[in-house]
């Protein structure tokens, strides 16, 4: 499949923030995407607080400091790159546009982000890949990963995800147990690089049977040369447990407030998650991130890189890969324009001295 370009003049008039696409992409897609890309947990009670635990901390700028730059290169898995965003893996993105993972694959490469590739696009994990990795200025590609009934389904997974030229593995473990999401796929729809048995049982028995344990961690690590991240870590005593599994690093995430009503805000939980990790693995964060100054946040609460998801969904459902690249450089320039002015010229100059103080 032909990567599809971002073209810049296909972009819809009057966008200027990136949550101006959200409206957009309301009156385009259908209701059933819809209801599925914005779907919460019980009443929606940790994605309003996602969004409010960003807007709480407040910045502290730092002015007089002779800046002559800004510079937005991060380090990460021991990797120098081009931006600290990476698009969060999102499932189905045909849903929100026929070009799907690989138009967000594109946008992603040609702003520098890096890609997550869901374990459950709608499109084969080789065509995304083949999207994202020609480009030089791009960001990593990794692959995310639930654990399958079978072993040995979940090591064919890992080992086209290597072989697709996939640089690390994401495994979700905050989303084994939860409830049902009845939903009505089109025909041409479907998690394609899944098994078709994948699906785990609905009784709470059977999914407690294919969550996955510190032993399961144990076993991916055996199984792949590759890099291990744990997504859906919020609780310290879990990023500090990881460490000493040998995890590669952790991303604090309440995957979006779609599977506990009433858990911890992302950014509330960094902090404690980042001490207990003590610099030796790197941590990031996804959930309610929605600008550049969120950005700028999180990288001063100690992350190491930002994930962002339905803004970007947004964008894609409303200009295609246009639009997906179009949100990554409104957050990329608001979070330049927002180091300016916080009087931080490079990445590194982030901390929490930038914010008021008990934030």
């Amino acid at each position: 499949m032909k990567p599809v370009a971002p073209a810049l003049q296909s972009l819809p008039p009057g966008v200027t923030r990136p949550a101006d696409y959200e409206a957009r992409a309301r009156a385009i897609l259908g209701d059933d995407a819809w209801a599925y890309f914005s779907a919460h947990a019980g009443d929606g009670q940790t994605v309003r607080a996602n969004r409010a635990a960003w807007a709480a901390l407040a910045l502290q700028p730092r002015v007089l400091r002779g800046l002559r730059s800004i510079d937005t290169t991060t380090v990460l898995l021991g990797s120098s790159l081009p931006s600290p965003l990476l698009v969060a893996p999102m499932a189905l993105q045909r849903l929100a546009h026929p070009d799907g993972e690989v138009a967000m694959a594109a946008a992603a490469a040609a702003l520098g982000a890096g890609f997550i590739l869901s374990s459950q696009a709608s499109q084969p994990m080789e065509s995304i890949a083949a999207a994202f990795l020609p480009d030089r200025h791009r960001g990593p590609l990794w692959f995310q990963l639930y654990l399958l009934p079978q072993r040995a389904a979940t090591l064919e997974l890992v080992r086209r995800a290597e072989a697709a030229g996939c640089e690390a593995l994401v495994l979700t473990v905050d989303a084994a147990v939860r409830a049902a999401r009845p939903l009505r796929l089109p025909p041409d729809v479907l998690p394609v690089n899944l098994p078709p048995t994948s699906a785990p049982g609905g009784t709470l028995q059977d999914l407690l049977a294919l969550a996955p344990a510190w032993e399961d961690v144990a076993w991916l690590r055996s199984v792949t040369r590759l890099p291990v991240l744990l997504k859906g870590v919020l609780h310290p005593a879990d990023a500090a447990e990881a460490v000493r599994q040998g995890v590669a690093g952790v991303i604090v995430s309440n995957h979006g407030g779609r599977v506990l009503d009433g858990a911890v805000a992302t950014a509330t939980a960094l902090p404690a998650v980042v001490a207990a990790v003590e610099r030796r693995i790197p941590v990031l964060v996804d959930g309610g991130v929605q600008g550049g100054t969120d950005v700028l946040k999180a990288l001063a609460l100690g992350a190491g890189g930002v994930l962002v998801g339905r803004p970007l969904l947004w964008g894609l459902a409303a200009a295609g890969a246009a639009g997906a690249a179009h949100v990554l450089r409104l957050l990329r320039d608001e979070l330049e324009l927002a180091m300016a002015q916080c009087g931080a010229g490079a990445i590194a100059q982030l901390d929490g001295s930038l914010l008021a103080s008990g934030a």
